[in-house]
C-alpha cells in the first residue's frame, strides 16, 4: 500500500537553514510526499531560497501569522495527505530514506494511527556532529504526567485526527506539541515506535534553550496535562531532568 505522506516545514526568517531542509525533503527517495512551507512573512532572503524551487514543492504560504504554532495550523488545513509530520526549518532528515522507512512501518501496521521515531540533536553549524540523541525507546504514554513525549519531529499520524480532535492550541509558546499529543493519546490514537533515527536537529531551538524557557516549558505541560485530565503537578514534571541529562552523554 502506498502512503500519500504530507511533510510541512514552517518558516521565519530561516535563510541560514532552510536550504538544508529543503533538500532534505526533496533528496528522500520516496515519491508520495506532499510538501508543503508555510513562511510567516519573513523580512530576510528566506523566501528567495523557497522559491529557488517552488516547481518541486507542492503548496507555498507566505504571509504573517501568529506563531509558529499557528504556521503549523495553516498547514496542516492545506495537507491531503494520509499522514501529516513537521520538519521545521532548523531540522533535516537523517537519510534519503527517512520517509521510505517511516511510510513502511505505517503501511506494515494498520492497526497503528500514527508512529514515531528516534531523532539526534547535531551543532548548528556542523550537522554531522551529534550531540546528543533523544530516544524514543522508553517512551509510553503513562510518561506524559512526567513531561515525556516522543520526540515531535519525527511524529507522524493520519489527517483525519486534526479534523476530529483539533491542532495546535495558540495559547500555549512553547508545548503545543505536547499539549496535541497528550490529546491524541487521551483520546486513544494508537501510536507505534519506527526504531530508526529519523530527524537530526540542530541545537538552539526555542524550546531547547535557557533555563526560564525550561520553568515556562514546565509549566505549560502542567497545564496541557490538566486540560486533557492526566494528573500531575511540577514535582512530577521535573523528574524528567536528570533523565535528560543522561541523554547529553549518549552519541
Amino acid at each position: 500500500m502506498i502512503l500519500k505522506i504530507s511533510i510541512i516545514t514552517v518558516c521565519y526568517n530561516s535563510e541560514t537553514t532552510i536550504r538544508d531542509t529543503i533538500e532534505s525533503v526533496l533528496s528522500q527517495s520516496y515519491s508520495d510526499i506532499e510538501y508543503i512551507i508555510v513562511d510567516g512573512a519573513s523580512k530576510d532572503g528566506t523566501m528567495t531560497i523557497v522559491n529557488e524551487y517552488k516547481d518541486r514543492i507542492a503548496t507555498i504560504v507566505s504571509e504573517p501569522d501568529n506563531g509558529i504554532y499557528d504556521a503549523m495550523n495553516k498547514g496542516i488545513e492545506l495537507a491531503s495527505g494520509d499522514f501529516i509530520g513537521i520538519l521545521n526549518s532548523d531540522d533535516i532528515f537523517a537519510s534519503t530514506c527517512a520517509v521510505s522507512d517511516m511510510s513502511e512501518f505505517l503501511a506494515a501496521s494498520p492497526q497503528l494511527d500514527g508512529a514515531y521515531a528516534d531523532l539526534v540533536f547535531v551543532r548548528r553549524e556542523h550537522i554531522d556532529d551529534i550531540t546528543r540523541t533523544y530516544s524514543s525507546k522508553n517512551f509510553s504514554p503513562w510518561k506524559i504526567r512526567f513531561g515525556f513525549m516522543c520526540p515531535h519531529p519525527t511524529f507522524y499520524v493520519k489527517r483525519r485526527f486534526f479534523d476530529e480532535l483539533g491542532s495546535y492550541k495558540l495559547g500555549y509558546r512553547v508545548s503545543a506539541d505536547f499539549e496535541l499529543m497528550a490529546r491524541f493519546m487521551k483520546h486513544g490514537v494508537r501510536l507505534g515506535r519506527n526504531p530508526r533515527v529519523m530527524v537530526k536537529m540542530r541545537d538552539g531551538g526555542i524550546s531547547t534553550t535557557g533555563f526560564w524557557w525550561c520553568i515556562h516549558q514546565n509549566m505549560e505541560i502542567v497545564r496541557a496535562c490538566k486540560e486533557n485530565g492526566i494528573y500531575t503537578n511540577i514535582f512530577m514534571v521535573a523528574l524528567k531532568v536528570p533523565f535528560k541529562l543522561i541523554s547529553y552523554f549518549k552519541r
